[in-house]
């Protein structure tokens, strides 16, 4: 016997195919802008999200690659010192480890001759392996020598001496990223203001940015670092544990204090957890968008109700049950989320495609920079976000559902409508906002603001749910100001008596101005504190670098011989220099950086650095440091101690019970400094002590104050020639390497990169403002179509088409100008969370709040304007002729 095929049960079915159906006919524009603005939030959320775990992917992938798969990694914490050559001598003879293999990491800037692109240099990984090791650790590292021109791999001698081209003391190996962007046989390496040739023997199969692999001595050699080792892979014997061994060699008495073994995946997890608040607060910035979509999806089914307000009542008199009323909107509103989240996941996927291959993996905030993803789609995520749309329709039509719920049938059937009940949202309202207030309060959880996250929610949800309270407590004392004009009196008293009514009509204002005010607050405090940091740390009038990434400071820099000849050059008042160097002090932190300089402009000056909260004198026998915010976060320093970590670094080759054992830690921690470049920690102290403990004299950086009339044009040129002087190339190579800014540009850079990472906050603070006007408008057609035999009657007691509609108008400006005043408030209390909560529990640092008042006003009085017209427009189409008949109805 044939199966047949199992319809749902009960009336929703039919009904959702011939009566929803109908309504999605004859308002297709509506129910289509409900559905965009679901598609556009789940799309914004998803591809954020595809963007972001793409990145890490890849970048995870990259680690993978280039680390291979050891059991443990020795790593130094201070660049410049390593690993001691007679440890990982040591690790070799230790019968627990079968496998040491030293590798040595630097990264530098490849030159790129006669370069049409704009970009003269590619920075450049630089690994020194053992080849006789690598295989069996990182086998992707391995090189593969290319083969002689003419012959191919299938023609290649295993005997031919390319087998040893790895050994050539200028032989690198290029990785897929790196062939692509550097062509040809041959590259330059820079060292200070130095290039050194290499030339291309083959390649490597790594992943990740360009990156160059070479025999561990040639790279010692041609970068002049000694027997440095930046870290040793080991692989442990068969049935060795990893804990034991780790415990068991970092608990020697000659363990070096510099020294960490850690396990090959923290470096995944340290950037993981790095980005992870940066990808969270995106990933919330982009839902709301999906937030202001249920609003929209709340009014568009509001009015739907609304329209069909008879037909529903005349279900009711057929047999359908309030609740199979309710599940009937509930249907309808879970259609259109389920068909904007689809859709919504179908864009969100081809932009992140797009964004990916133009844009690689960074969305602004430096983690993943320089990579190039490949798309990495999952079906769970797509589950989630498309679940968040279809969960935002719903959760938008849980309030019509109830209307239609709790419509009179015989009332509503002769189109009196309907009052509504009144609830306790008042009261819950104020306890939303009170728990949002408590919420701010507690400290992050896993290292986000979680807490602060749902205060935002909590206070926005509280304030829209009080707005009746406001609304009838403002009314109530407008009304006795308008007694004795009619239309305004009209308005008033309508507004005031369902003031139910007027609260759900500008709920969605409120929402969205909020939202704005909050963004607009935010974006500017923390552009304000951007530029007054600027003024504090660009004080000089011209900047020289040789560097602009971070990990490039060991190879790009400024020789002493260098910096004392720039100074001395004729129009250059005072010269300052600084060295940068990055540290690692934990193991499961990312790296911080060192800075060294003068800290004072004169003997005896003032601090010239950005400076938060107290200062402490240093004691006799300690060297002051001052650390960033972050510091204070991520390692808990505190004003008035002293930083051991520290100190371990600069004595990383001494036993660590030894520097333990020492009386007292040399650092002293004497003050908190705010710093927006770094948002893993800095430290700052004098370059005569950095010189003094390390004996580095190199700089990386020099600030110039200029003699008054002097050209820094000219300066710069001779200070151009004076680097082609001492680096011996006439062609003016290395003069081709410096970078030179002055203050104003270095400020205009910042703030142009500043403001395109905020445009898409403007971009949603229209959108949101859009759907909330849009809300006003299906609210009031609503309200103006269940009110067309109040209108009615006004006609016949005299009063004319327009004046009914200014009274409209006065409504809607009335209710916009309450809206708006619940939004700024609103948005200021968001505001003040987002700046002091949000902001330094995810990129540990602080910034002023500012108020800009002229653009705060400005956004309110166009949103009153937009919503008095809105409320005129959408009342006019009820106000005329029909209005007249719908009296009849009842004669």
């Amino acid at each position: 016997m044939p199966q047949t095929t199992q319809r749902p049960t009960g009336p929703l079915w039919p009904l959702l195919r011939s009566f929803s159906w109908q309504e999605l006919r004859h308002h297709p524009w509506r129910n289509a802008a409900a559905v965009v603005s679901v598609m556009l939030g789940v799309a914004l959320a998803f591809s954020v999200h595809l963007i972001n775990a793409s990145a890490l992917d890849e970048f995870s992938q990259a680690v993978r690659s280039v680390g291979g798969q050891p059991d443990l990694e020795l790593r130094a914490a201070n660049p410049q010192t390593g690993v001691p050559l007679a440890l990982w001598g040591r690790l070799l003879r230790d019968p627990d480890i079968a496998l040491a293999s030293p590798v040595l990491e630097l990264s530098t800037y490849a030159i790129i001759p006669n370069s049409t692109s704009g970009k003269p240099r590619v920075l450049l990984r630089v690994v020194g392996v053992d080849t006789l090791q690598v295989a069996a650790v990182a086998p992707d590292l391995l090189p593969r020598p290319q083969a002689p021109a003419g012959r191919n791999d299938a023609q290649r001698d295993d005997s031919a001496p390319e087998r040893l081209a790895f050994f050539a003391p200028d032989a690198v190996f290029l990785n897929p990223a790196a062939q692509q962007q550097l062509p040809g046989d041959t590259v330059q390496l820079q060292l200070g203001l130095r290039l050194r040739p290499v030339r291309v023997a083959g390649q490597v199969q790594a992943g990740g940015g360009p990156l160059a692999v070479m025999d561990i001595a040639a790279v010692q050699d041609l970068f002049g670092v000694g027997e440095r080792i930046s870290r040793v892979d080991l692989r442990l014997r068969t049935g060795a544990n990893r804990q034991a061994v780790q415990q068991r060699l970092q608990a020697a008495a000659d363990w070096p204090a510099g020294l960490s073994l850690r396990e090959p995946g923290d470096a995944v997890s340290r950037i993981s957890n790095l980005s992870r608040a940066y990808r969270v607060n995106l990933t919330v910035l982009a839902l709301v968008a999906l937030f202001t979509g249920g609003f929209l999806v709340y009014s568009v089914l509001a009015l739907s109700v609304s329209r069909r307000s008879q037909q529903f009542a005349l279900l009711a008199v057929l047999g359908l049950t309030g609740n199979q009323r309710l599940r009937l909107v509930l249907a309808e509103a879970a259609v259109l989320g389920l068909v904007g989240s689809a859709l919504g996941l179908l864009l969100g996927t081809g932009l992140a495609a797009l964004a990916l291959r133009l844009l690689g993996g960074d969305l602004g905030g430096g983690y993943f920079s320089g990579a190039a993803p490949a798309l990495q789609w999952s079906p769970l995520a797509a589950l989630i976000f498309g679940g968040l749309g279809t969960v935002a329709a719903l959760s938008g039509a849980w309030g019509p559902a109830r209307l239609a719920r709790h419509l009179p049938p015989s009332q509503t059937l002769k189109g009196l409508g309907h009052a509504s009940a009144r609830s306790h949202a008042v009261r819950w309202g104020g306890v939303l906002m009170v728990s949002g207030v408590g919420l701010a309060l507690l400290p992050p959880i896993a290292g986000m603001p979680l807490a602060a996250y749902f205060s935002v929610a909590a206070l926005l949800l509280g304030g829209i749910l009080a707005l009746p309270a406001l609304v009838g407590g403002v009314l109530n004392r407008v009304a006795p100001h308008v007694a004795d004009h009619l239309l305004p009196l009209l308005a008033v008293e309508r507004a005031r008596r369902v003031r139910e009514s007027a609260a759900v009509a500008v709920s969605g204002v409120v929402a969205a101005l909020s939202l704005a005010v909050a963004l607009t607050v935010m974006v500017a405090s923390f552009r304000g504190s951007v530029m007054d940091w600027l003024d504090q740390v660009l004080p000089a009038d011209l900047y020289l670098r040789t560097a602009g990434s971070g990990s490039a400071m060991e190879t790009a820099f400024l020789d002493p011989a260098f910096a004392s000849q720039a100074a001395a050059l004729s129009g250059v008042a005072r010269a300052t220099t600084q060295r940068t160097l990055s540290l690692s002090l934990s193991a499961t932190l990312p790296p911080v950086t060192l800075i060294a300089r003068p800290l004072r402009d004169t003997p005896g000056g003032n601090l010239n650095l950005p400076l938060v909260g107290e200062l402490r004198e240093v004691p006799a026998g300690h060297i002051g440091v001052y650390v960033s915010e972050a510091m204070v976060d991520l390692y808990g320093a505190r004003v008035g101690a002293t930083f051991p970590a520290l100190s371990q670094v600069f004595r990383s080759n001494e036993p660590l019970a030894q520097v333990k054992s020492a009386q007292a830690a040399p650092f002293f921690i004497a003050g908190v400094w705010r710093d927006y470049a770094r948002q893993t920690g800095a430290i700052t102290l004098d370059q005569a002590d950095f010189v003094t403990l390390s004996g580095d004299t190199r700089v990386n950086d020099m600030a110039f104050w200029l003699e008054e009339g002097a050209d820094a044009t000219l300066l710069q040129t001779r200070m151009r020639a004076v680097a082609d002087q001492l680096a011996g190339t006439p062609g003016g190579e290395a003069g081709g390497l410096l970078e030179f800014g002055s203050a104003r540009e270095i400020r205009a850079t910042s703030l142009r990169i500043f403001d395109r990472s905020f445009a898409v906050t403007y971009w949603l603070q229209a959108v949101a403002i859009g759907i909330g006007l849009f809300g006003v408008a299906a609210s009031f057609s609503a309200q103006v179509l269940a009110r067309r035999k109040e209108f009615g009657l006004l006609v016949h007691l005299g009063l004319t088409r327009r004046q009914i509609l200014r009274v409209l108008a006065l409504e809607g400006a009335a209710w916009t100008s309450l809206g708006a005043l619940a939004g700024v408030a609103l948005g200021l209390a968001v505001a003040v969370v987002l700046v002091h909560v949000v902001n330094p529990q995810s990129f540990h640092w602080t910034m002023e709040l500012a108020l800009p008042w002229t653009r705060l006003a400005a956004l309110a009085a166009a949103v009153v304007l937009a919503g008095t017209v809105t409320a005129w427009l959408a009342g006019r189409a009820a106000a005329g002729r029909d209005a007249v008949m719908a009296v009849k109805e009842d004669w």
